[in-house]
């Protein structure tokens, strides 16, 4: 279950990162085929592994097993500069956000 969940999230985070496999393994230290072989169902990360996985995708591991965020670096950077905004203010976020995502 776990396994699976792993391949598919990294091949989601990888794709929408828009990187390679390889790139993804030679940046994270490893042989050219580290990651590949993950999202192959071939190996898993080690639990090391994954917290550096998760620092290349710039996300926390409860983003990473998160199953309903589909870009976690986008949502924590715009969680960072909503905090920033004014009641007012995030209350024409709030509305924004109603109306993008009402079904038509």
């Amino acid at each position: 279950m776990y396994e699976e969940f792993t391949q598919e999230r990294i091949a989601q985070l990888r794709t929408s990162k828009g990187v390679s496999a390889r790139d993804m393994s030679l940046s994270l230290g490893q042989n050219a085929a580290y990651i590949n072989r993950i999202e192959n169902g071939k190996s898993l990360p080690s639990l090391q592994a994954l917290f550096w996985i998760c620092d290349y995708f710039q996300i926390t591991p409860q983003q990473f097993f998160d199953e309903g965020d589909k870009y976690p670096a986008y949502l924590e950077s715009l969680v960072k500069d909503m905090k920033k905004l004014d009641a007012a203010s995030l209350s024409l976020v709030a509305e924004l956000v109603r109306k993008l995502t009402e079904k038509k």
